[in-house]
């Protein structure tokens, strides 16, 4: 895994796994590697990995079953879905819009290219 050097390790492991559920890659229940495995995989200290299983933990997203490890939640990919809209109509809409409205763009000139 490649990462940015100007967002935090943890959150761009946990937008990862949002976007591995988003795509159907990791499915309800499924299990994820542990703290320990994922930071090996990835070449990252354990505790930065906790804390992004934090981070999805608290939004409801993976959950830990005691001894067993941890899984991707039954409502993950709704969550998810619900938390990347938003994100989508509060951040990344508006700097979209106003980059066409500088490049003179309106929203057919916009769309016709896509129908091709």
């Amino acid at each position: 895994m490649e990462f940015d050097e100007n967002k935090p390790i943890y959150l761009q492991i946990s937008d990862r796994f949002c976007d591995d559920i988003l795509s159907g890659k990791l499915k309800p229940e499924d299990r994820i590697p542990s703290v320990r495995e994922w930071g090996a995989s990835i070449g990252v200290n354990p505790n930065t990995v906790a804390r992004s299983y934090d981070v999805l933990s608290d939004m409801g997203v993976i959950s830990n079953k005691r001894g067993i490890g941890f899984f991707v939640s039954a409502t993950a990919r709704e969550i998810v879905l619900e938390q990347q809209k938003k994100k989508f109509l509060e951040e990344e809409l508006p700097r979209i819009v106003q980059k066409a409205e500088w490049l003179g763009l309106d929203l057919k000139s916009i769309l016709e290219p896509l129908k091709k």
